[in-house]
């Protein structure tokens, strides 16, 4: 398929996004003190930066309330005292994927498609993110893996589709990325790319031209799953990346996750719906919230997250409403919560 580029120019140069990327908050005393909360940091949230580091991109704090510790953005990447409670029926690997690992940098649970561990780095450190205990170093893909992986695809014809995850896939080079799936996206059976990222919403101008060309001259679907909790979150920028993935082909969809403090309200996530909607970015899934520890002060009683999915119902245009589901250890597909 003959690659493509955008027409929409873009406020930013191809490779610009590496300097953000360095240049990211990683102190959290420095974090505190930038939103005007420097007298606020406590010694258990030195603790919890500890065993979870926290990174935060630099152009995302102007999007956050200086002075105020409830802003939904900042809950999101704030180390807080909370964090290092011990929570009963919370774990280190909470939906046990150490279980789903048939060759080093592969996950596989479900039958049509596996997840490629591209690396550990992120875009941000999401205070609730479910792979803050993750062992990367023994399950990332090391060059003398590739062949096996090549393999593994090869050999199983029922697997349709690659998702790129990690860390967060676009923290890798446009070039590292063509370099690594070349030879697997030439399988036949292979019908589908899927990237899940939060690079647009933190540190947009990774969507540059060189991405752009790459991904429209695959030849085959390309999906993003952008994550998107709060409708804040979306600004021009935002939207000038969505609209240029667009552009080329690439079919664009949002999950969020249901935290606590965050978008616990209906009114958020409707907003969030219609946002993403004139971002040209369809609403997929509404995720509860993955037990790991350290983040069960985001989680939400099933009975509010229920009333909360009804008045979305209700409010909403069917396209528009994500399907709320949870993901279970073992289960080879996310579970549908019924709130009838």
């Amino acid at each position: 398929m003959k690659s493509m580029v955008t027409k929409n120019k873009l406020p930013w140069h191809d490779g610009e996004w590496q300097s953000s990327l360095s240049c990211a908050v990683r102190d959290v005393r420095e974090l505190y003190s930038l939103l005007g909360l420097a007298d606020q940091v406590s010694p258990a949230a030195e603790q919890a930066d500890g065993q979870f580091p926290a990174m935060v991109p630099r152009q995302y704090l102007e999007k956050i309330v200086p002075g105020d510790i409830n802003d939904p953005l900042l809950k999101q990447v704030l180390p807080i005292d909370n964090e290092i409670v011990q929570a009963s029926g919370f774990f280190h690997d909470p939906l046990q994927e150490s279980d789903f690992q048939p060759v080093p940098g592969v996950l596989h649970k479900y039958e049509s498609r596996i997840l490629l561990m591209t690396g550990s780095v992120c875009a941000v450190h999401c205070r609730y993110c479910f792979r803050r205990h993750y062992p990367y170093q023994s399950s990332g893909i090391a060059g003398q893996h590739r062949d096996a992986i090549y393999s593994y695809l090869l050999e199983r014809k029922s697997v349709s589709e690659i998702i790129l995850s990690g860390g967060d896939p676009l923290s890798n080079k446009t070039a590292y990325l063509e370099q690594l799936l070349e030879p697997l996206i030439a399988i036949p059976h292979i019908k589908t790319l899927r990237i899940h990222t939060r690079f647009p919403v933190f540190i947009p101008e990774r969507i540059d031209q060189t991405l752009l060309k790459w991904l429209s001259g695959l030849g085959i679907s390309v999906v993003m799953v952008v994550h998107v909790n709060h409708p804040r979150e979306i600004d021009e920028n935002f939207r000038l990346a969505m609209s240029a993935l667009s552009e080329v082909g690439v079919t664009l969809l949002n999950q969020s996750v249901v935290l606590r403090g965050v978008n616990d309200s209906s009114d958020v996530l409707t907003d969030l719906s219609h946002r993403l909607f004139a971002s040209s970015v369809m609403p997929y899934y509404l995720h509860l919230l993955d037990r790991v520890q350290g983040a069960a002060h985001f989680e939400l009683e099933l009975d509010q997250v229920e009333k909360i999915y009804k008045t979305l119902l209700a409010r909403l245009p069917g396209y528009l409403v994500p399907r709320l589901v949870r993901e279970l250890p073992g289960h080879l597909h996310k579970t549908p919560v019924n709130v009838f």
